[in-house]
């Protein structure tokens, strides 16, 4: 059985700002410019995406649906609230191989054991212009409710 610094290495995956590795391994030619987009954005764009049981995928968002696919390792919780502050967990993992994140859903990962591999697919495609970190204190003062979630999947920023 691959390890998870097997298929980082395998699959040539490099850091990701929200935890975890990434190689991105398509994105469409087509472009558009679509409303609420700073400019032009692809079609589409996928990336396989690996994240190890001592890490968490932070709490970000996009401008864009993510459709997750599972490949391998153990089953990966994804973690979302919503804009109206309503919150979802989705297991990914063999028996539930594809979870979709809404656009601008705040949302993150974490993986009981190992490691996870999934791939991710962005319609419109990823542009790092379109991604925001969370702010724990900044989403605790929103979602007050959720307060386990967003502790677990952001860090703690600023001074004092």
């Amino acid at each position: 059985m691959k390890t998870a610094r097997d298929w980082i290495e395998s699959l040539c995956l490099s850091k990701h700002p929200e935890g975890g590795y990434y190689r991105e391994t398509y994105r469409s030619e087509t472009a558009f410019a679509g409303p609420g987009f700073t400019g032009p954005r692809v079609v589409s764009t996928a990336i396989y995406f690996l994240l190890p049981a001592d890490e968490v995928s932070a709490l970000h968002r996009i401008k864009s649906d993510e459709l997750w696919h599972f490949y391998a390792g153990q089953p990966l919780t994804i973690y979302m609230i919503a804009a109206h502050g309503q919150a979802a967990t989705i297991g990914l993992s063999g028996d539930q191989p594809q979870a979709i994140v809404p656009a601008g859903c705040w949302f993150g990962a974490t993986v009981a054991s190992e490691y996870a591999l999934v791939g991710c697919t962005v319609a419109p495609g990823f542009d790092f212009y379109d991604f925001e970190m969370g702010d724990r204190t900044a989403l605790l003062m929103a979602y007050p409710q959720h307060r386990f979630i967003i502790e677990r999947l952001t860090k703690l920023t600023g001074s004092g």
